[in-house]
């Protein structure tokens, strides 16, 4: 039997296991929106296409799967490339499906058109504008493959809309063969020989974690390395919880917002193994002054990340998962020089554990006023392990980094690399369609907020029970933080001037809203959250100029920190 090409589609969707789709409908997809009344799969209708793209995102970071996007062609189109950047930035793996104008109308100008191959182009693992129905099925095939595969990443399907009701015999490919595109998942064996000898030459060795170790689902061969050798292990933003926070090796994040400890290691250690990393300019500061000592062993599936930023002594391409595998298989045969390994660097431990206790992570309580870090202690100490946090981006977020203590892969999902205002929101609702039974909680500046506010609309249509907690401070957080601290205090457009009732706007959308201004009112209203069914607004009344430190100014060595402002 021939099918159009919109039920080719969503047949080719459900044989790649998508249960879930999010979207918002338009004319060039209408058709699309049309079979989706007959199909299985689960539509989720947020109210923007950035939206969309950001729930596909959260929901992919959640399960690990691919995450699904529907928008109808130009400026439906348009609005997705935000949230595509942000997935390409932090390699999440995705496709995203936009219709088109008619084929033969393509170029010129038509109603709703836009080339958004050519807009995505630089923001995409690879994009495709199908142009003959009988290539659809196959493209769908490849489009899935390449955005999990390898480095993953997000992939673009442009659907013209004479493509979709054209019809054609169905029959879906059963393998993929991409003659140019061949990830190395198993590493070189020398190359791996060589690590083990670099590893058992060192004696301050330190474990730099990227997102690249829970997108590989190397968390616990992550562990077993760290323990077999001994060595303090420190994450980037994207590898948080990659690495329980509460491991005794753990010296949490390095970089500009990064504690003292873990950019004092980095400073001091002789050989840094790096893993799913991609010294992100966050990260090092002053490269001339970053890991000055230190031997760099780089893993990384991606060849192209490798050296890009910083010299590397010894490459491995190959999957985290595989190569952390052969090297503590490796390690193990060696188990007298991991021994002699572990005597010899007991010095570097105690040296680390001296940081650790001379500048621990903390903040100056307040008895009067609710200090935004004192909020985040108490979320953690109020869920569930297991909780999934998601967090727009500023000054929440890192505070969030710093305070909250993950210890359960795929439990933080932050905007890494392109920082996207926004995102929280409706990745927290991606994360909600995908585990409905757990707590899921986004973590926003009112800045920050107010960027997707419209998809608490979303949350309550689908009884989503995503809990917001909004630490208020009426700034645009970070951007005050440095006028403060570079520009004299000259507050150029960051006072949010005209405070919100974020408690009405929750109540208008139909969702509950709770505000809490002073420290004993946290806790009351973090557990009334938890057991409110529903979207539920917390609103945190935190103190208006508190900053984010430690601080790495830009230009300045990890170890030129500013410890307080």
């Amino acid at each position: 039997m021939k099918k159009t090409g919109s039920q080719i589609l969503l047949e080719c969707l459900q044989l790649e296991g998508v249960e879930t789709v999010f979207g918002y409908p338009g004319g060039a997809v209408i058709n699309i929106y049309d079979d989706l009344m007959d199909s299985s799969i689960k539509h989720i209708l947020t109210r923007h296409e950035q939206a969309a793209v950001h729930a596909a995102d959260g929901y992919a970071r959640a399960t690990g799967q691919v995450g699904v996007a529907i928008a109808t062609s130009g400026p439906g189109a348009t609005n997705t490339v935000t949230g595509i950047a942000t997935a390409y930035m932090d390699s999440i793996p995705m496709v995203i499906i936009t219709g088109q104008v008619p084929t033969p109308l393509i170029g010129n100008d038509a109603f709703q058109e836009a080339d958004i191959i050519g807009i995505t182009r630089p923001v995409t693992k690879h994009n495709y504008l199908v142009r003959d129905i009988k290539d659809l099925a196959r493209i769908i095939k490849q489009a899935f493959y390449i955005a999990r595969t390898g480095r993953p990443g997000p992939v673009l399907i442009d659907l013209p809309k004479d493509i979709q009701v054209a019809t054609t015999q169905f029959s879906y490919p059963e393998s993929v063969d991409l003659p140019g595109y061949k990830p190395t998942y198993s590493p070189n064996v020398r190359q791996v020989e060589k690590a083990v000898k670099m590893i058992l030459k060192a004696r301050k060795p330190l474990i730099y974690v990227g997102g690249g170790a829970t997108l590989s689902d190397a968390p616990e061969e992550l562990k077993k390395l760290a323990e077999t050798i001994q060595a303090p292990v420190t994450t980037t933003l994207m590898g948080m919880a990659a690495f329980p926070r509460k491991h005794p090796l753990s010296l949490g994040m390095l970089g500009m917002h990064g504690t003292y400890y873990a950019n004092m290691a980095v400073t001091d250690s002789d050989l840094l193994i790096a893993i799913g990393a991609r010294f992100d300019d966050r990260v090092t500061g002053k490269i001339a002054t970053f890991a000055p000592h230190a031997k760099v062993i780089h893993v990384d599936i991606d060849p192209t990340s490798i050296k890009k930023n910083v010299r590397v002594d010894l490459p491995i391409v190959g999957d985290l998962k595989d190569v952390l595998h052969k090297l503590v298989t490796r390690l193990a045969e060696s188990a007298e020089e991991v021994e002699e390994l572990i005597a010899e660097t007991a010095p570097w431990r105690q040296e680390v554990e001296g940081w650790k206790s001379k500048h621990p992570m903390s903040y100056k309580a307040s008895s009067s006023v609710i200090k935004p870090q004192f909020v985040i202690e108490k979320i953690r100490e109020l869920t569930a392990d297991d909780a999934i946090i998601t967090t727009e981006v500023g000054q929440h977020q890192m505070w969030t980094a710093q305070f909250f203590g993950f210890t359960q892969p795929r439990t933080f999902l932050s905007s890494g690399g392109l920082g996207t205002m926004g995102y929280g929101l409706p990745a927290a609702l991606g994360a909600q369609a995908a585990f409905p039974e757990r707590q899921v909680i986004d973590i926003s500046g009112d800045g920050s907020f107010q960027m997707n506010s419209q998809e608490l609309a979303t949350l309550v249509q689908y009884r989503l029970p995503v809990k917001i907690a909004i630490l208020n401070n009426n700034f645009l957080g970070m951007v005050r933080q440095w006028q403060q601290m570079f520009f004299s205090k000259r507050y150029s457009q960051t006072c949010m001037e005209l405070p919100i009732d974020f408690v009405k706007l929750a109540e208008a959308y139909g969702a509950t809203g709770l505000q809490a201004r002073t420290p004993d009112e946290v806790e009351k209203v973090i557990q009334q959250a938890l057991d409110t069914p529903g979207p539920v607004i917390m609103e945190f009344k935190v103190a208006r100029e508190e900053n984010v430190m430690p601080m790495v100014p830009t230009g300045a060595g990890l170890n030129e920190m500013v410890l307080a402002s």
